[in-house]
């Protein structure tokens, strides 16, 4: 008998997964952590019966939540994540020359989970020199820290459980305090084809901290309604005004599957339909 995962994405719609090989069941103190096999995607890490990253399709979530806001900013030279426990998001940020790379994670199981059966998405990045790795709540530790950061990236899950702080307007007055002056954050926002209130709502939230707020976009094939958002919050430059020839520029020699200059330019330039309906002027 074949198995299915369903990942529910909205009231009417879901992705459905054949599973070829359940590889690890768990419950950690925060969520049931799951990896399994599909013949087109590869290992699937799966949170809470929702995928977070596939072998096939991870690089384009990380490269442009990774990328993007760090290529915002003119020399960025320490970075803060929150959350992203499968090390994705810290292997390409660590292929810009920064000084430190501080990542905060609530849940020591999905790193340790990630590294068993997922290891190649992490890479080295855990035993890079530059990481520092906090098990630790991203909320608290933002309150907490007197460390101040370039780029602060917040790589969570959808606002639900220990996720729900980390889109209120607090946090991101907490970000802003820990920025320097030039500093920027970046976050994931969800699906502009049905999560059109949380988009809205992280815009608004980082629009009162922030005097630009810009959201783009990618494609990212298992995710439900396969477009998805990210929106910067940003202190200094419009993140929008970044040449494609210093993109070119500032990732010669880094490999990347997803992101071209253009690429990273258009992402910028949302669809009349989804700029209407998240209230956005053309």
């Amino acid at each position: 008998m074949n198995k299915w995962l369903t990942d529910v994405g909205g009231p009417g719609f879901a992705h459905t997964y054949r599973i070829e090989e359940d590889l690890y069941r768990g419950r950690s103190p925060f969520q049931e952590i799951r990896v399994i096999a599909n013949r087109d995607f590869g290992r699937m890490l799966v949170l809470d019966e929702a995928v977070q990253t596939t072998e096939r399709d991870e690089f384009i979530y990380h490269e442009m939540l990774a990328h993007v806001p760090l290529l915002a900013h003119a020399a960025p030279r320490r970075v803060l994540i929150i959350g992203g426990g499968d090390g994705g998001l810290l292997e390409e940020a660590l292929k810009h020359p920064l000084e430190a790379a501080v990542m905060v994670e609530i849940d020591r199981d999905v790193i340790e989970v990630t590294r068993r059966f997922l290891p190649q998405i992490p890479g080295g990045a855990f035993e890079d020199a530059r990481t520092r790795l906090h098990i630790a709540d991203g909320i608290r530790y933002m309150d907490e820290t007197a460390e101040t950061f370039d780029v602060i990236l917040v790589d969570s899950t959808d606002p639900k459980g220990p996720a729900v702080g980390l889109f209120a307007e607090a946090f991101y007055a907490a970000a802003g305090r820990r920025l320097t002056p030039s500093g920027l954050i970046a976050v994931q926002s969800g699906s502009p084809l049905y999560q059109q209130d949380l988009i809205r709502m992280v815009r608004a939230h980082l629009g009162a901290v922030f005097p630009h707020v810009a959201t783009y976009m990618a494609t990212v094939p298992t995710y439900p309604g396969v477009l998805w958002s990210f929106t910067i919050g940003a202190a200094g430059a419009d993140p929008r005004a970044v040449s494609e020839e210093t993109v070119a520029r500032r990732t010669t020699g880094f490999a990347l599957q997803y992101l071209t200059p253009q690429i990273h330019r258009a992402a910028f330039a949302l669809p009349p339909f989804i700029a209407r309906d998240l209230g956005i002027a053309g």
